[in-house]
């Protein structure tokens, strides 16, 4: 569970930074990478969002277990 705990925190600072470099800038990290809505990018956008709801339910339980 530890690993995916690490994995999904680093797909969801990838996700966070992305989505700076959009508010600030208007760069999408992502696109410049992998193309304009390319399956790659997809696949990421969707791996980030995926990421962000296993990041949050993992320490949500953590809060609460260690209470």
């Amino acid at each position: 569970m530890q690993i995916v705990k690490i994995v999904s925190y680093i797909l969801v600072l990838v996700g966070a930074l992305n989505w700076g470099l959009v508010g600030f800038f208007n760069i999408d990290l992502v696109a410049l990478i992998f193309g304009d809505m390319t399956v790659m990018s997809r696949i990421v956008y969707g791996l980030v969002g995926i990421s962000a709801i296993l990041y949050g339910i993992t320490s949500y339980r953590d809060v609460f277990e260690n209470n």
